[in-house]
């Protein structure tokens, strides 16, 4: 992936856009307005999906060319399905991306180019995670989000948060008793790119990653130091096993989870299940401090029929005042461009500043140098993780075995 600056958009492009926003007409030319699908895994969540569903028809409400379906997708299939649909010459017209699979996306050609269709200059982008967005000097995508990692857990269960990766395996230990779980992460094939992205926490946390930029370090002390962590605490017995994100969360609303490292839109998702729970944050009990994040790039289906009205909704999603309104319902997530928390705000969830202050030590959840084969790299090494976690291997011998699978497939 190219890591780069934002580019100037044409004017004419510029001004096709702001001229279609505010005539009275569909952008098309019919006097009907154009239904334009947006695929997004969180209209799946509880609590914030609604939430979400209702800032869109803030949208819908706004002007009278342009109505977005919202189209929720499981996280767990969403990859499988959209890239099917897109292949076969469909799928939604609006797509939110976890960053792997928007590269994978834009590479095979199946995003429009955004500059084609978007004057960005206009708005005061969030540099760094900005620079995600594009696939060979090209803008395919804006930001939708960006989310850091962080320990959260309950408060009524879990007095003062562990300082220490020892710490937090004792005490997870200690508070599995009587139907409660000390701890939970995703840990099934099933929830593949779930897993991968939990992976990544314990990785970065020791001090790992699965590349250096040009070369796979899949096997690399660090790596299966990291990984060696993550099965400690599946061998401890502290997370229920077989829950699949949607349910340890659940639980953790309802006190049967006493701590999770989860991304800043999780607070949302369990508050709005339970908006009793007494939540706060602390950064990862790990050696090292830095953490994963979810940066999820929105781009347009380069099969979709009407871009300039897909440039519409972007524009106004854009704007400050629905930034601020989008931030509000992620959570503890960053938008596309500067925002500023109210005191209320924070006053209400400090757990927020908690995540808001992890933005500089996050990397995102990519194998850098490999982008476009992170989705089969993500595959081999949660083959080979869960391999060591069944018994069938040790940690060592997966991540040497998953080297040795990644090298063959990159072409080292």
């Amino acid at each position: 992936m190219t890591h780069r600056r934002v580019t100037l958009a044409t004017a004419a492009a510029a001004a096709g856009a702001l001229a279609l926003a505010g005539c009275g007409t569909g952008a098309s030319g019919s006097d009907e307005p154009v239904t334009l699908t947006f695929a997004a895994v969180t209209f799946t969540e509880s609590g914030r999906g609604e939430a979400l569903e209702a800032w869109v028809q803030g949208f819908n409400d706004s002007q009278d060319q342009v109505v977005i379906d919202p189209v929720g997708i499981p996280f767990a299939s969403f990859s499988q399905t959209v890239f099917t649909q897109m292949s076969g010459g469909s799928g939604p017209d609006l797509l939110r991306f976890d960053q792997a699979d928007f590269v994978q996306a834009a590479s095979s050609g199946l995003l429009h180019p955004m500059d084609d269709i978007l004057d960005v200059s206009q708005f005061p982008l969030i540099e760094g995670p900005d620079g995600y967005n594009f696939v060979d000097d090209t803008r395919y995508g804006v930001m939708f989000g960006a989310s850091n990692y962080a320990l959260i857990y309950n408060t009524d269960l879990v007095e003062e948060p562990p300082q220490s990766f020892e710490e937090f395996v004792d005490l997870a230990i200690e508070l599995t008793q009587d139907g409660v779980y000390g701890h939970a992460f995703r840990h099934t094939k099933d929830e593949e790119p779930g897993m991968m992205q939990d992976l990544y926490n314990f990785v970065y946390g020791f001090g790992g990653a699965f590349s250096d930029g040009e070369n796979l370090t899949i096997n690399s002390p660090e790596v299966i130091d990291g990984l060696s962590a993550y099965q400690e605490l599946y061998d401890a017995e502290v997370v229920p096993r077989g829950a699949d994100a949607a349910t340890y969360r659940r639980m953790f609303a309802e006190g049967l989870v006493a701590m999770n490292i989860d991304n800043g839109g999780v607070p949302g998702i369990v508050l709005g299940q339970n908006d009793d729970l007494n939540l706060a944050a602390a950064p990862n009990p790990f050696p090292v401090a830095s953490q994963g994040g979810i940066i999820v790039p929105i781009g347009v289906n380069a099969n979709s029929e009407h871009t300039e009205e897909a440039a519409i909704f972007l524009d106004w999603m854009l704007q400050e005042e629905n930034q601020v309104a989008l931030q509000e319902v992620m959570g503890a997530e960053s938008v596309a461009i500067e925002t500023t928390r109210s005191e209320e705000a924070l006053a209400a969830a400090p757990y927020l500043q908690v995540f808001d202050d992890l933005t500089d030590s996050t990397q995102p959840q990519i194998v850098e140098g490999f982008e476009e084969q992170t989705p089969e790299l993500r595959s081999i090494i949660v083959d080979q993780v869960l391999a060591a976690l069944h018994g069938e291997m040790s940690m060592e011998e997966a991540m040497d075995r998953a080297q040795e699978l990644g090298e063959n497939l990159v072409g080292d």
